[in-house]
């Protein structure tokens, strides 16, 4: 399917009962269990299935399939705002000692979060020059767990490179690139030669 399909009608499969082509809206709170073995079968990952709508719930499931099926990726994960997405995507894969390497011209909210909150759990921040994406290679070591950039912001007025970032790991074989899905990077760096890549969604601001 295109993508302009998969937008509208992208990981969800129609009611077999009633045949409704719309994604219903769940309101649950609370889901039911089969037996007491479900239920701990659910808690233990060991089945796929709802537990509580703070955790999942069926209709943010239908989105986050039909974005995993625009981005042509394996999953995603829903989240309320731009900046928790960049959050859970960053502390995924960082840990204390680990550092990641971004474009200097990023939101201000994004700013913050990098050099002083990310600092505080010991996940350095270096920041490279958005022009130039080759000048992040030299800050990279083996404790660089993600590139990170913005495909424009609000300090520069020139956008950055989606193919010379997702290029400029070369000091690593493996990369994390976020980018907004409307640059479906995915496709763009997945065939980067030596690199697997992983990626977050981040919604447009």
């Amino acid at each position: 399917m295109k993508i302009e399909t998969l937008a509208v009608h992208g990981g969800y499969t129609p009611d077999p009962s009633t045949k409704a082509a719309a994604v219903p809206i769940y309101q649950a709170v609370a889901f039911a269990f089969d037996d007491t073995q479900h239920g701990a079968d659910l808690f233990d990952l060991k089945v796929a299935g709802n537990i509580y709508s703070r955790i999942m719930n069926p209709t943010n499931a239908v989105l986050e399939a039909r974005l995993a099926a625009m981005d042509g990726g394996i999953g995603a994960l829903a989240v309320a705002s731009g900046m928790s997405a960049i959050a859970y995507a960053i502390q995924t894969i960082a840990e204390t000692g680990d550092n990641i390497v971004s474009s200097s011209t990023l939101y201000g909210g994004t700013y913050n979060l990098f050099a002083h909150t990310f600092p505080q759990m010991g996940i350095e921040e270096r920041f490279a020059d958005p022009r130039d994406p080759a000048s992040c290679a030299p800050l990279m070591d083996a404790r660089t767990k993600a590139v990170f950039a913005n495909r424009s912001a609000t300090r520069w007025p020139r956008p950055a490179s989606v193919p010379t970032w997702c290029a400029c790991p070369s000091a690593s074989s493996t990369s994390t690139i976020c980018w907004p899905i409307w640059n479906r990077r995915w496709q763009r760096c997945k065939d980067a030669p030596g690199k697997r890549c992983h990626y977050a969604t981040i919604p447009r601001k």
